[in-house]
């Protein structure tokens, strides 16, 4: 716990050890930075996986693949992950990936984790060897991604270890996982071998609601055997799809889909489920998420809060009706966003949300209505870097790019209180989470905010990073 705090950036932190005086010399000392939306699982396989973030085509991806094929030992699975289909002019096929591994299982995920790309080895490995494409979207991608993926526990706990130790050389004190299914018994066990380098609040997935009541552990309650470090979090739901699928769901038609069955994408949930599943949740002590991409999976998700009476969390919230987003903040629901999906989605919104891109990653609007933004990666849709996600949201722009819809553009200081659960500002009794930085992000320039360095992250007085 933060005990006081001095002139000069110094802080005083009480530890298990007793008093420790921190001087950290005319560096600035933030509260611990937080990523509100990882995958954990998937971001520490992902560093492992085949990048297919440069790919422009489906035949560069399989070229790609062959090239990995001939590294291999022979009948060995390939996996990739980031393939961006949604701008390319031939779409991906599973006769492809066949010409460049034979005979060998191959699995490619979007960069959204929402569409599988398979081989016909893999189709007929999850029993779906008629697939006419071998591409699967939303439920089917989830599904094939768990049937082909096995990887032991031991190199899953030795490799989330590493992206947590990477996550702290960024400032990072706290994530939410939302790795699918039941984590909870993966962390017990992972804070039984040593204590993770970051605050951890599990998520649990609809299929798993039973088993999560049955413990009687309500969200923000200390995980038993971690120490305080890992904490129950909320039930994760779904309203809908992804952009770059188009099954995001809006109120009005994607461009080129109109008078087909999903002309404005795909329901995932009935709002008649989602808000008899919220009310069931929180009436056991859950909290709920919802992942709610499009303008009308937004309003669907904040109908059901409301028709439970009870706040929450939206993931996304990517495209919004206008008139609800002074709802959030009535409601109470957070809006967990993830500030670097503009910079990937950009092009892709222009395209097939053609004339509503000013409704699209609407921060500013969010801001000014009293909303509660909680900043997020989506880890391994996007890295997990906090500062990538505050210069995202402050810049709305890569480094050479305009700015895209720059009067949604964030003030630095509520971007960084996004990244920080709420508030960046240090204060006496605060846990002693601290992330400390060689310069005050509100005293520069916002294009100075890329080389932000940090010199070190502390975790309950527990040194997780320093330099020197």
């Amino acid at each position: 716990m933060v005990v006081a705090m001095g002139e000069g950036a110094a802080a005083a932190v009480a530890d298990a050890a007793g008093l420790e005086e921190l001087d950290v010399a005319g560096a600035t000392v933030l509260r611990g930075l937080e990523d509100a939306h990882v995958h954990a699982e998937q971001w520490a396989v992902a560093r492992r996986r085949l990048d297919l973030r440069a790919a422009r085509s489906p035949r560069e991806v399989a070229a790609l693949v062959a090239a990995a094929a001939a590294d291999r030992p022979p009948g060995e699975a390939i996996v990739g992950i980031g393939f961006r289909d949604a701008l390319w002019q031939d779409a991906p096929h599973k006769d492809l990936l066949a010409a460049a591994a034979p005979d060998r299982v191959v699995l490619l995920l979007s960069h959204d984790l929402h569409t599988a790309w398979c081989s016909p080895a893999a189709l007929r490995a999850i029993d779906r060897g008629d697939h006419p494409t071998g591409l699967l979207p939303e439920a089917e991608s989830y599904r094939a991604t768990g049937l082909l993926q096995e990887h032991a526990d031991a190199d899953l706990d030795r490799w989330v270890a590493d992206a947590l130790a990477e996550a702290a050389t960024l400032g990072v004190t706290r994530i939410a996982d939302y790795e699918m299914g039941d984590r909870l018994p993966a962390w017990q066990r992972r804070a039984g071998q040593a204590p993770p380098t970051t605050r951890v609040r599990t998520t649990v997935y609809r299929e798993h609601l039973d088993t999560a009541l049955d413990r009687g552990l309500p969200s923000g309650t200390p995980v038993p055997g971690t120490d305080g470090l890992v904490t129950v979090g909320p039930l994760k739901l779904f309203a809908d799809g992804a952009l770059n699928s188009r099954t995001a769901l809006c109120h009005d038609p994607y461009p080129g889909l109109v008078g087909t069955d999903h002309a404005t994408g795909h329901l995932a949930t009935s709002p008649d489920q989602l808000a008899t599943l919220v009310r069931r949740a929180t009436a056991g002590g859950l909290d709920v998420a919802i992942h709610a991409i499009g303008d009308r999976a937004n309003t669907i998700a904040l109908d059901a809060f409301e028709a439970a009476g009870r706040g929450g969390r939206i993931e996304h919230a990517q495209l919004l009706d206008p008139a609800d987003v002074p709802r959030f903040a009535t409601l109470g629901v957070v809006a967990g966003v993830q500030p670097a999906h503009l910079l990937d989605d950009r092009d892709v919104a222009d395209r097939h949300w053609a004339g509503r891109t000013d409704r699209a990653f609407p921060f500013r609007d969010l801001a000014e209505a009293g909303v509660r933004m909680e900043f997020g990666s989506d880890a391994p849709v996007a890295p997990l870097d906090p500062w990538l996600a505050i210069v995202a949201a402050v810049a709305r722009a890569a480094p050479g790019d305009e700015a895209w819809h720059p009067e949604q553009r964030l003030p630095v200081a509520t971007a960084l209180d996004a990244s920080c659960d709420g508030r960046a500002e240090l204060r006496v009794g605060d846990h002693a989470d601290l992330c400390v930085v060689d310069r005050d992000p509100l005293a520069v320039d916002p294009d100075e905010l890329r080389d932000v360095h940090v010199i070190a992250t502390l975790l309950g007085g527990r040194w997780t990073h320093r330099v020197g």
